[in-house]
């Protein structure tokens, strides 16, 4: 599929750039060149074609279809509409703030809050591109159990009154009915939409490519492997809990992934680090303090880390 792109990347690594075939230096820009490429096509044929299916679903419409539906439909629901919402941890909190105005229940907003940073669709394009459609979809299956999951426990704590009281006393919003939208018109915002993104995007890619080519180039083979392979007990847990004091979306840690993959780094130690990065960062925390209290985000987090962790051992388990 990426033959062209090699032969492309091979060219500019070799003859353009002069630098020595075979070389440590060449494996590097080779592999930056190539994957920088390949994520941003992807990213902006993908985007646009999802913008398109988006526009289709007002968000007035979808916070009145999760205030509407049952207790475990509505977690379902939250979490798919994760996968759809390209939102990095701290920008998809006013969204959430906006769910809890809005009467849809805490658990099922909980559940919105931990598949949209984890599982957007920016993240599968990435998977895939770098790993298959075997090991996207595996990631999108395990990171739904995860956000359903910790929705369905947290509202089991009937934790609403753990919220600030500045939430809670604000009034719901009301619902508009969604406005349709001609062809022209959706063109036109998939395409903004999509160079939105994109402009927000590329430059955790480039930074993301960057630091996967170094390891891919100069890290010893056995180094990481030595140190993190899946027989290790602790690789998964000290993957969580690095990547909690990181903050990056899914563009910027998934070549950082793919990296550490092939210097023989488990993949389900990997992806536990990115799911660390994205759901669990420090900074998103520090925004969620000002709508919750303490307690409800250390309970968020617990369930949350333990949820990581177990999804990293059954990464680690199923794929050897």
């Amino acid at each position: 599929m990426f033959t062209p792109l090699q032969i492309f990347a091979d060219f500019l690594t070799c003859n353009l750039l002069s630098i020595g075939r075979g070389t440590l230096l060449a494996s590097a820009v080779n592999f930056f060149i190539f994957d920088t490429i390949k994520i941003l096509l992807l990213l902006a044929v993908m985007i646009f074609a999802i913008s398109v299916l988006r526009s289709f679903i007002p968000p007035e419409k979808v916070r009145l279809i999760l205030s509407r539906h049952g207790k475990y439909t509505g977690h379902c629901l939250a979490a798919a509409l994760g996968i759809i919402t390209p939102f990095c941890s701290c920008s998809a909190v006013p969204m959430f703030l906006g769910f809890v105005e809005a009467g849809v229940p805490l658990g099922v907003t909980f559940s919105f809050l931990v598949s949209s940073p984890m599982i957007n669709e920016v993240a599968l394009i990435m998977l895939f591109g770098l790993f298959g459609w075997r090991i996207a979809l595996l990631y999108a299956f395990s990171g739904m159990v995860i956000a359903i999951v910790s929705g369905l426990v947290i509202g089991s704590f009937n934790a609403e009154a753990l919220l600030e009281d500045f939430v809670l006393k604000k009034s719901r919003r009301e619902l508009l009915s969604p406005v349709g939208m001609s062809w022209p018109e959706r063109i036109l915002y998939a395409r903004e939409y999509t160079a939105d993104i994109f402009k927000k995007v590329w430059p955790y890619v480039v930074a993301g490519v960057a630091a996967g080519a170094w390891i891919h180039g100069y890290v010893p083979v056995n180094f990481m492997a030595h140190y993190a392979g899946a027989d290790k007990w602790y690789a998964v847990p000290a993957a969580t809990l690095i990547g909690i004091p990181l903050y990056s979306n899914a563009a910027g840690v998934i070549p950082l992934v793919s990296a550490l993959t092939e210097k023989g780094v488990s993949l389900g130690t990997t992806l536990a680090f990115m799911m660390s990065v994205t759901g669990l960062s420090l900074p998103e925390f520090m925004i969620l303090r000002r709508v919750m209290k303490p307690k409800l985000i250390a309970i968020f987090a617990g369930v949350l880390g333990i949820g990581i962790m177990l999804t990293g051992f059954l990464f680690n388990f199923i794929l050897g």
